[in-house]
């Protein structure tokens, strides 16, 4: 662990011109102390680095001085794709790996190109989960990750949606996703592949099967595959809709991607007044209430009748609480 910690040390200084002692404690997760004694360490060692003292001082490497240390390992090689991604990466338990490689490449990296690789690193910034909401806790995404990797297959009790509510599982797995902040695992499952939110995985157990993956799976493309189909399951029905001209242009930030697009799809053209009609898709009456409050004044549900009356009842319900 020290040896790890003192090679990030020397890569840190050779991609950067001067560091302070508590800003590599800060990077390195240590004390400023345990700085200090790495720092004479790696003095006694042969390195040489010096330390200058006061307000804009550091410690710095002598100019010139390059050391051969920047060969990545296994590891840090097959995590670089999560490189632009911090909280996936620490998701995964391999948020020091990545640092690691980051500074490995760093430090391979002629200065000029080092400046550019950092101001882009300063100015852009990737953050995976949606507004309004926390990603679910994911106690088996690294035990799950390393079934994924190492190709062993997985038995698992699941919380579904649908009856019966909880299932036992023996899948093969062949990838991970992450969605608007959620992880989900791609699996091969009963002769076909399955998707499982990682949240919802309970009592997960590896086994010694190994995994036979298809030869010709993409997992970019089973994902869009995966997402379409899945949006036209959950919308099997759908309900007509009169809106105002203001409500029908908000569509978009007033309901999900997919109801949005279909909507706007079906739209008739505006009448005299504004108004026009569309074919909102939904999953259920108790689903679809929600989205439909959420349009306010601006919309009236005409049919199906049934849920016009949940409608009715509800608004009314409303309007006696404000009364």
């Amino acid at each position: 662990m020290r040896a790890s910690r003192l090679m990030s040390i020397l890569l840190l200084l050779q991609t950067r011109d001067r560091v302070t002692a508590q800003e590599l404690a800060e990077q390195l997760e240590v004390s400023v102390r345990t700085v200090y004694r790495d720092m004479e360490s790696l003095s006694a060692a042969g390195i040489p680095v010096y330390g200058d003292p006061g307000h804009d001082g550091g410690y710095r490497l002598l100019d010139g001085f390059r050391a051969k240390l920047n060969l990545l390992t296994t590891d840090e090689a097959e995590s670089l794709f999560l490189a632009g991604l911090p909280s996936a990466a620490s998701d995964l338990g391999l948020g020091a790996i990545v640092t690691a490689a980051n500074l490995k490449v760093m430090s391979a990296l002629p200065p000029e190109l080092r400046d550019r690789a950092g101001r882009v690193a300063e100015r852009f910034h990737l953050d995976a989960p949606g507004w309004y909401s926390e990603s679910e806790p994911t106690p088996y995404l690294t035990t799950v990750a390393d079934a994924v990797w190492n190709e062993r297959a997985l038995r698992f009790n699941y919380i579904r949606w649908a009856t019966p509510h909880l299932v036992t599982r023996t899948t093969e797995p062949l990838g991970l996703v992450l969605k608007s902040g959620n992880w989900y695992l791609v699996g091969h499952s009963d002769t076909r592949i399955r998707t499982y939110r990682i949240s919802r995985i309970m009592e997960l157990q590896v086994l010694d099967d190994p995994v036979t993956r298809p030869p010709d799976l993409s997992l970019a493309a089973y994902w869009s595959t995966y997402l379409e189909s899945f949006d036209q399951r959950r919308h099997h029905d759908s309900a007509r809709i009169r809106l105002n001209a203001e409500t029908f242009d908000r569509l978009p930030e007033l309901l999900d991607p997919a109801a949005a697009r279909a909507a706007r799809a079906s739209a008739t053209a505006p009448d005299a007044t504004g108004l026009r009609e569309i074919d909102f898709p939904i999953e259920s009456f108790d689903r679809a209430l929600p989205d439909l409050l959420r349009l306010g004044a601006g919309a009236e549900v005409l049919a199906p009748a049934p849920l016009r009356a949940r409608m009715a009842t509800e608004t009314a319900a409303m309007a006696r609480a404000y009364r």
